[in-house]
């Protein structure tokens, strides 16, 4: 579990966009939805995540490291899953998503170099190594980076 995605259950919140305590015809007069006396019927009332002094869930569960929020997510392809297309085709990230290669290209695809060509593809993804640049070359095949 991560503590970034933590997130109210479905159906949990309600909208808090209603006028309270104009009467009781408006289905929420009197006592404004507060319930009689305690607490949390005053002014003053606890904030949100307070246990009464207990240690709070919020501070009980270990937190460790950070999400960093400039982080990629690349999809590492080998040039080996390129033997899966005809000879002479273009591979690019929509043809690799099609054939089910890939589930999703959020932030880019990128080719590295383990494995064999065997045929001449015209390869247009947004990041290849030299390694597999070398080896699609090599193959006669062509490399753009997008």
């Amino acid at each position: 579990m991560d503590l970034s995605y933590l997130q109210p259950a479905e159906g949990s919140k309600h909208s808090d966009n209603f006028r309270r305590g104009r009467g009781h015809g408006s289905g929420n007069g009197k006592t404004a939805g507060k319930g009689h006396k305690g607490q949390k019927a005053r002014s003053g009332a606890p904030r949100p995540g307070f246990e009464g002094g207990q240690m709070p869930l919020y501070r009980r569960l270990p937190k460790r490291g950070f999400t960093n929020i400039n982080s990629k997510q690349i999809v590492a392809l080998n040039v080996s899953v390129l033997n899966n297309f005809e000879d002479g085709a273009t591979v690019t990230t929509e043809a690799l998503l099609e054939k089910g290669i890939i589930k999703h290209a959020k932030d880019g695809v990128k080719l590295l170099g383990n494995g064999t060509v065997t045929g001449k593809y015209t390869v247009k993804v947004d990041a290849v190594s030299a390694g597999a640049k070398e080896k699609i070359e090599a193959a006669g095949g062509t490399v753009e980076v997008e």
